[in-house]
């Protein structure tokens, strides 16, 4: 496994958890939390699987 790779495995975890935690807050609408966890899995999976 690559330094990138193990970089996208810990990024992604933690932006899906300021997702969360920024919807629980009340500063994002669902939709927009939903559309966010969505984004950045689709973009680590498309990213670790072409390095």
């Amino acid at each position: 496994m690559t330094d990138a790779q193990m970089g996208l495995i810990v990024a992604t975890p933690i932006i899906i958890a300021f997702a969360v935690a920024l919807r629980r807050m009340g500063v994002l609408r669902t939709s927009a939390a939903v559309l966010a966890v969505v984004a950045s899995v689709g973009i680590a999976a498309t990213l670790f699987l072409t390095q």
